[in-house]
This record gives C-alpha cells, structure tokens and sequence, in this order.
C-alpha cells in the first residue's frame, strides 16, 4: 500500500528520523516542517519500521538520503540495490532523494565510509554515466551531496565546487549542500570555503544540511554527534544569502540528544530563514 501523494517540503527547518526517537515523536508530534532517513532501514518486506514511517510520512514529508549506493564506485552499480530503492521511494514518495558525490566498495567488497572521488575529467565523465544510470532507475533527479575527505588525490585537475557543478550540468541533477562538510573540509586542508561555494550554481540547490563535528588535535572529524557550530550557523547566514531560502536539515548521528535539542537547532536554522532577502527560484 502506498502512502499519499508526495509533499513538497518548505523552504524550512526538518530533522533527522532516527530510531531513538521514534516512540516520542508518535506520541507528540514535534513543530518541525518534515523530516529525513535513510531508505536503507526500510528495505525489508515489511515490520514495525515500515508501519512507523507510514505514520510519521502521514504528518510530514520525507526526503531520503541514501548512504548504500556507493556511486562514484568503479565497481558495477547494484541493482538489486537499486530496485529496492525504487520500491521504496514508490511506497513512500518522498520529495528529495539524495547520495552522496562518494564511493564505498571495490572489487565487490563493501566499505562503511564515504570516500572521496580524484576531481578529474576521467572521473566526472564516470560520475555523470552512474548519475544518468540511477536517475533513469529512479524515474526522477536526485540531489548530490558534497562529503568531507581526510586525504586528497594528487591527481585532480577540478576544483570540487565547479566538478559538482559540471555534473549538475550534464545530469540535469540537483545539489545537496552540506555546509558542515565545507567547514571541515575547509578546515583541514587550509582552503576557502567561499570559494567552493561561489562555484555552486544556486538553482541546483535543493537541500542544505547542517551538523555537528569533533576536533582532534589540528583535524576537524564530521561526527554529527555535536550541535552545530557557530562558524557553520555563519557559512549557513552567508550561504542562504547567497542561495536563498532552502529546506534545512539538522542531522545529527551520534551521540543522540534528546528530540528537543534537535527541534531547538531546527528553530535557530528557522530563524536564519526567515531572515533571509533573498528569493527561492
């Protein structure tokens, strides 16, 4: 059984769905604008988790963001993987689907990170071929998401910002722009973050994550297992002035805070938004 037609999602403030806080969030629905999961915890045929989501996705709507798909991967994409996928986006019909601009297998073996891709014409040219593949499948865009990296290609030729971009232009998909991974990216190998984000082109922009990280000596970690740091609430006031309002994410993984700190930190991105000038395309 399906649920309703897919909801767009506002130009607000959404949390992450997460298991811990699935019972409080039936019981008392929080003031949130929608809400976002991983479509991997719903895969199965069936079970409380399915029941769950169906409930929450009557009162608000979903994006998902895949984090299994491995596609920047050399090794083939899986279909099984992505035939699941599709049924459950059908089941659901959420309003943004999202991966990661990322890979995490090789040679048929599965790796729980995200890596990151060499920046290279060799590599945009296979980004864009899995990009077109999985769209096709999906029967719809999906939004790419930029990652952290604690190493870099020597090889790449790209600077990130204007990759995403090329890709956004032969794909036709969108960005998921998670400013948490531009501070620490940033951070760790002494680059300007506005310079990654004057490359993005702002009607490509469907999503904004934030997030908490960890420091560790001179390295900055992408945890999500903090509060969001006052330097990303002042990329994210740079970045809405720059692109306009978008749907907000406040994702946090680890470390799990009580539901009211989520909705608190939601209501600071609200607040942002609000006082935003600039229009949404």
């Amino acid at each position: 059984m399906s649920c309703s037609s897919s909801s767009p999602i506002p130009a607000q403030a959404g949390i992450g769905l997460r298991s811990h806080h699935f019972l409080e969030i039936l019981e008392a629905p929080p003031p949130v604008a929608w809400m976002e999961t991983h479509p991997e915890n719903y895969f199965g045929e069936g079970g409380a988790s399915l029941r769950i989501l169906e409930r929450i996705r009557s009162q608000y709507p979903l994006s998902f963001h895949g984090v299994g798909l491995s596609l920047g991967s050399t090794d083939p994409l899986d279909r099984t993987h992505l035939a699941k996928l599709k049924s459950v986006i059908d089941r659901y019909e959420p309003a943004f689907v999202s991966e990661h601009l990322s890979w995490s297998s090789v040679g048929g073996r599965f790796l729980n990170e995200l890596l990151p891709l060499p920046y290279t014409e060799e590599s945009l040219d296979h980004i864009c071929t899995r990009i077109d593949d999985v769209q096709t499948v999906l029967q719809r865009p999906i939004l790419i998401e930029n990652v952290t990296r604690y190493l870099t290609w020597g090889g790449s030729t790209i600077p990130e910002g204007a990759f995403m971009a090329e890709a956004v232009r032969r794909t036709g998909c969108g960005i998921l722009l998670d400013l948490n991974n531009v501070y620490v990216n940033a951070v760790n190998f002494h680059l300007d973050p506005f310079e990654f984000l004057d490359e993005i082109p702002s009607e490509a922009v469907g999503e904004i994550h934030l997030a908490g990280f960890d420091r560790f000596g001179r390295w900055v970690i992408d945890t999500h297992g903090e509060a969001v740091s006052q330097e990303v609430w002042g990329l994210y006031r740079w970045a809405i002035h720059r692109f306009g309002s978008r749907p907000t994410l406040i994702e946090w993984d680890t470390n799990m805070p009580p539901l009211s700190v989520l909705v608190d930190q939601a209501k600071q991105a609200d607040a942002i938004l609000g006082g935003c000038c600039v229009a949404t395309p």
